[in-house]
């Protein structure tokens, strides 16, 4: 190939480069990264990318080229020449792809293995899902409905699920880990900047997933040591277990904070109760809870709410909540 064919093609390459390249950095295609895994990740993607721009800017330049150098005239009807294979070409364009696919999946490997690394002393939580809301049971035994991280140090995640497969993602943390019934999955997070992040889960798993919703606040590890030895100041017991059993999923409750549509609205419980026409208002809630098939509020759907909660929840905890939304649904 003649030198002025060369720089054509460079040219061409440098041109589709430069378009991909104001693409990728124009667009935020990722969101904040706030732990370390995170940035790992945010490596790889970044590696593979350049790769794949550089890929493509030489494929598109060599096309490019093809069709404008080598384009048959209106009235050429003659046959190409032939042409023997190129062998050191055939090499080239062997041995550079395998070795790209090589360097990724090396990165991709140590990414892993450092993102799998929990340490020799990492702050342990157990995350629990079930339709529809995330609860996490901390080292000193209590169980909130949030997450809340130490900056700066690993903390292993042990996930598990009450019911059916959901899937636990914060974006800003990056990795994702699913939540199985009766398996529980390991997911280690060193988060780096404080501040609040959306806790999502990410597999649909009934009518209230798109509701099903936390956050994660990532506080100094004097703040944290705070936390665990004085709890959350959460207000009322009946609260703690309001959020504890995921109830703000599905249900909406100002005094908690709560937006949740696919149940009914608490802040109208005194009216459903007498409209249901169920004896007090605490056993109107307390069947609720317990037997939530033996009245269905119109205009919702028999058989979202979980069965199970009667055994789920202590008998101690049960008659807090029950006393609770007692107080607050208006």
């Amino acid at each position: 190939m003649r030198r002025g064919s060369l720089i054509q093609l460079a040219a061409l390459a440098a041109v589709a480069a430069g378009i991909c390249i104001a693409v990728a950095l124009a667009i935020p295609w990722l969101p904040e990264a706030a732990g370390k895994e995170a940035q790992r990740i945010d490596l790889v993607f970044w590696f593979t990318t350049a790769i794949a721009i550089a890929v493509f800017s030489v494929v598109a330049a060599v096309i490019t080229y093809s069709v404008w150098k080598f384009r048959a005239r209106p009235d050429d009807d003659s046959d190409g020449p032939p042409v023997h294979g190129h062998t050191g070409l055939e090499i080239a364009w062997t041995a550079v792809p395998a070795l790209l696919v090589t360097a990724i999946s090396i990165m991709s490997a140590v990414v892993l293995a450092q993102n799998s690394n929990a340490g020799s002393n990492p702050v342990k939580i157990g995350v629990l899902g079930r339709q529809f809301a995330w609860s996490f049971t901390y080292p000193n035994g209590k169980t909130y409905g949030f997450l809340e991280l130490p900056v700066n140090r690993k903390t292993q995640l042990d996930i598990t699920s009450d019911d059916v497969i959901h899937s636990f993602w914060v974006p800003q943390l990056s990795q994702k880990q699913d939540a199985v019934p009766g398996q529980h999955n390991k997911l280690v997070v060193t988060p780096i900047k404080t501040g609040t992040f959306p806790v999502i889960c990410t597999e649909l798993c009934g009518l209230g997933h798109s509701l099903m919703r936390s956050h994660v606040t990532i506080v100094s590890q004097a703040d944290f040591a705070k936390f665990l030895k004085g709890g959350a100041s959460s207000g009322p017991a009946g609260l703690a277990v309001f959020q504890q059993f995921g109830c703000g999923g599905c249900h909406t409750l100002k005094s908690a904070g709560a937006t949740g549509t696919t149940g009914p609205d608490l802040d109208k419980l005194k009216q459903d109760a007498t409209q249901a026409h169920r004896g007090s208002l605490t056993a109107f809630i307390k069947q609720s809870i317990v037997d939530p098939g033996a009245y269905v509020q119109p205009g919702y759907q028999n058989g979202v709410m979980p069965t199970t909660f009667g055994q789920q929840i202590p008998a101690d905890k049960l008659s807090q909540l029950v006393q609770y939304l007692a107080q607050n649904g208006k």
